[in-house]
């Protein structure tokens, strides 16, 4: 008698955990779709579906035949029209199920590596040069690096301060920094789809949103017209950031401790920042 009572507390516990986790699946599929161009096509759906329940409630046979039918190709229609939305929530998810053991440990890389990258993001903006910097994280980029001018160097400073000097021939395209290293420069990258990315952002920036939403790259830009520096991750977009607020964002997105760079950063680059516009 005692089990028994316990199984109408023990059912009751399954289903509030089947309602949590569904709640829960829903809540984080529709913030991963948020200001996307799927949320248009999910509400057409809904409507759908809500059709065929009317068709069915009211037994309108005809209706009731043609949605059946077309409810049949809505999982087709869905990979389909959806592609970059769920290789982005693959990757979500992915990036937040992987073992510890797989996982790269805070600080088992200095930062010194990345404050290259800010210094000379920092300078490249101070005079107005256009950049454009693509950093790989879990999912490859082997694809757009055999495209480019491989190079496979040492990361450094006056390495992409040299690579975005109009005057040389690899300054067109992107580079891109793979194992702490300047894998490959001149790339060519994707342009986003997104309709909703503003008509301020040019090719530059287009490319930089479209690379980290089929992947989770990070991008840094650096506009020649207004020498501001934007930062792209998952497709969402910082605009106008200064030296600091750049490396926060950048260490924080590769898990390495916020310390204080090794490297002195020259007086005219300290100066400048001031010249850069703080969002």
């Amino acid at each position: 008698m005692e089990f028994t009572n316990y199984i109408p507390t023990i059912n009751t516990l399954r289903n509030v955990l089947d309602f949590a986790l569904v709640f829960i699946i829903v809540y984080v599929v529709l913030k991963l779709f948020r200001g996307t161009r799927a949320v248009p096509t999910v509400v057409g759906m809904v409507i759908l579906a809500l059709l065929y329940w009317l068709a069915a409630a009211q037994e309108l046979s005809t209706l009731e035949f043609v949605l059946r039918y077309a409810v049949g190709f809505i999982g087709i229609a869905i990979i389909v029209l959806f592609q970059s939305e769920i290789r982005q929530a693959l990757i979500f998810f992915a990036n937040r199920l992987r073992f510890p053991i797989l996982k790269r440990q805070r600080g088992q890389f200095g930062g010194s590596v990345y404050d290259e990258i800010v210094l000379a993001v920092t300078t490249l903006a101070t005079e107005k040069t256009g950049a454009l910097i693509v950093i790989e994280r879990n999912v490859g980029l082997r694809n757009f690096i055999d495209a480019g001018v491989q190079l496979d160097a040492r990361l450094s400073y006056d390495l992409l301060v040299t690579i975005f000097n109009p005057l040389t021939p690899l300054h067109d395209g992107a580079v891109v920094i793979q194992n702490e290293r300047l894998a490959a420069a001149s790339v060519f990258l994707p342009l986003t789809k997104n309709p909703q990315v503003s008509r301020e952002l040019g090719t530059r920036h287009r490319a930089a949103i479209g690379i980290t939403e089929g992947s989770d790259a990070i991008s840094i830009v650096v506009s020649e017209e207004t020498g501001l520096i934007t930062y792209v991750e998952a497709g969402v977009v910082h605009r106008n950031l200064d030296t600091n607020q750049l490396r926060k964002l950048l260490l924080d997105a590769l898990e390495i401790p916020l310390i204080e760079p090794r490297r002195d950063m020259p007086k005219a680059m300290k100066d400048a920042e001031t010249d850069i516009t703080v969002s």
